[in-house]
């Protein structure tokens, strides 16, 4: 059976009738099966550059072969065409869409709108009111510019909780690193300026700012005001500073972004190194996710068209390939295109240059990365004895303190690689304290009851941390909701709980022999299994804390959070609230001689 139509897609005759509007279109195969979802600024252009005759790559010329038809849904805007068409990409999951996928959002730098703005570290959506500054592309960039402004211009980095509550200048002021407006230890215009200087530094206008920094020292100095002249010297020597440590950098304040694509073998990378302000803070690779075949260049107009969707375009985009293909692509995501060059200068060959090495080395360590991830997941199959290797393995962990806080963690591992976002955390009740065995079933029934249902993914090879009894309680669980057909092992600690000497339990009650420690096997299941040690261990340690600080006033009916304060205020704290007798309870305001009651019993 072939994938291409008998009969021909008549491209022309579709074309007349495809409206010039936003929207999405869909590319379909024989069978139903979707193959491509995009959007576009002006559908009739973007679905007919398709069929133009000559395909912009082989990938493309082997979707178009196999359309049977296309389907279009106009939208009223670019914006509603990008969320249609990221749905339709994650319920269709078609063949021939090259995805890039992080597990984490690129960072910024946010400038609160509080009425004095507070410096911090942002991930995820922008909140109403306040400035954004980036993306930068790893963590440590931001880190170290936040470091810098606190230096330079200092800025308060702590949370309006805590803000709002000091009563003295904290370690920070104390180091010269915030100028303490939560004691008012700067006036509130002096502030505005300073985070209109830190602003324009983030904005790129270093130089600008130290032009100001320059007249406001000349200006102190004149009016014989020789501290602050003195501040402001310090902030251009630690500006100054900064700027000429840059180990690649520009003659111009400008943002660039370069971006390489590198393809080895199978394994195809895109590295985006940003330059913000004529200051290079870093790259970034990315690998593009799902099986469709890929090569360097398909993978730089993926990566540019999904990248540019989501984030600021910078002033220029530096690439060394398909410049016309790219700057068609970004001509569809945006009404005004930055300039788009081949690297020219010293500088930006250097930038390029990186790019393409760090991009390399990226797909160098991920090709062997899988290599061993492949080697480890095939040493499984054959010690399991399984009909092939394990796509899909969850891992379950029980943590408690001598029965108290009890939590069971259910790690994921997908091809290798374990999977965050999978994670799951269960808090145990209604158990003797300290019995693992039920504490274990209760787990997994609320795990695999919900798969039985049809509500989760079925793992391909499911590992207990525990021996034969906790393998015996997790067996009589599957059969009970079906799943008794999925594979299963205990992971039970050797002698002394030394890693390494870890025995395998089967559910028939078999015990294989220690794997040794330099089976590939055996590092991937310590792997998984201390993962979810760790988890189970974090979430046990949160509960038992969080246990171990809940006032027992909050569990008294009646007494919600301004009660409870009057109540601590009024007796000096909880001991205070316990010696108490009735009456003298009821003497708080808002405390009722039926209230002070049920108080002075709960307590006790």
């Amino acid at each position: 059976m072939t994938d291409t139509p008998a009969v021909p897609f008549d491209a022309r005759a579709f074309l007349r009738a495809v409206p010039e509007a936003p929207g999405v279109y869909r590319m379909i195969g024989i069978g139903e099966q979707v193959l491509y979802v995009g959007k576009a600024k002006n559908l009739k252009r973007r679905v007919s550059s398709y069929f133009r005759g000559r395909s912009s790559s082989p990938r493309i010329a082997m979707m178009v072969a196999r359309i049977a038809r296309v389907d279009i849904t106009p939208t009223r805007s670019e914006a509603e065409a990008l969320l249609l068409e990221n749905n339709l990409i994650k319920s269709l999951a078609p063949r021939y869409n090259v995805l890039f996928r992080d597990d984490k959002s690129y960072p910024y730098i946010e400038l609160s709108g509080d009425e004095f703005p507070r410096l911090a570290y942002h991930r995820g959506a922008f909140a109403k009111g306040a400035r954004y500054f980036g993306p930068f592309p790893n963590a440590h960039a931001v880190r170290e510019s936040i470091h810098l402004l606190q230096k330079t211009f200092r800025l308060r980095t702590c949370e309006n909780s805590v803000f709002q509550n000091r009563s003295r200048p904290c370690l920070l002021a104390q180091i010269k690193r915030c100028s303490a407006p939560c004691v008012n230890g700067i006036e509130r215009d002096a502030y505005a300026a300073e985070v209109r200087l830190a602003g324009r530094f983030l904005d790129g206008q270093a130089n600008e700012v130290i032009d100001d920094l320059s007249a406001r020292m000349q200006a102190a100095a004149g009016r014989l005001a020789f501290e602050t002249a003195a501040a402001c010297r310090d902030q251009i020597r630690v500006l100054q500073t900064v700027l000429h440590r840059q180990f690649v950098d520009s003659r111009r304040e400008e943002d660039v972004d370069i971006i390489a694509a590198v393809s080895l073998d199978d394994t195809v990378c895109v590295n985006i190194a940003m330059v913000r302000g004529g200051r290079h803070l870093g790259d970034r690779p990315q690998f593009p996710s799902g099986g469709a075949a890929v090569d360097a260049r398909d993978g730089l107009l993926a990566f540019v068209e999904q990248h540019y969707a989501a984030h600021p375009l910078p002033t220029r985009i530096l690439v060394d390939m398909s410049i016309d293909a790219v700057r068609e692509v970004l001509a569809e995501t945006t009404d005004h295109p930055p300039v788009l060059a081949r690297p020219r200068h010293a500088a930006e060959k250097a930038w390029m240059e990186m790019a393409e090495k760090n991009a390399r080395l990226a797909a160098e360590i991920r090709r062997r990365d899988a290599g061993r991830i492949g080697e480890r997941l095939h040493a499984l199959r054959e010690v399991l004895d399984l009909p092939e290797a394990p796509a899909r393995i969850e891992c379950f962990d029980i943590s408690h303190t001598m029965g108290e806080a009890t939590v069971a963690s259910c790690v994921v591992c997908i091809d290798g690689t374990m999977k965050h976002s999978e994670y799951r955390r269960y808090n145990i009740a209604g158990i003797t304290p300290g019995d693992d065995f039920a504490a274990m079933r209760q787990a997994l029934e609320r795990r695999y009851g919900k798969v039985a249902a049809g509500e989760g993914v079925c793992p391909d090879l499911i590992l207990i941390d525990g021996g034969r009894g906790q393998v015996s309680a997790a067996a009589a669980v599957l059969a009970e909701v079906g799943l008794e057909a999925v594979n299963m092992v205990g992971v039970a600690k050797g002698e002394g709980r030394k890693a390494g000497l870890e025995t395998l339990v089967f559910p028939d009650g078999r015990e294989g022999a220690t794997l040794g420690s330099q089976s590939p096997a055996l590092h991937l299941v310590i792997e998984i299994r201390d993962e979810a040690h760790r988890f189970a261990i974090a979430g046990h340690r949160a509960r038992r804390a969080k246990a171990r600080t809940r006032s027992k006033l909050e569990d008294v009916p009646g007494v919600g959070p301004m009660r409870r304060r009057a109540l601590l205020a009024a007796f000096g704290g909880l001991d205070g609230v316990r010696s108490a007798t009735a009456e003298d309870l009821r003497r708080v305001d808002g405390i009722s001689r039926k209230l002070a009651e049920q108080i002075y019993s709960a307590l006790r």
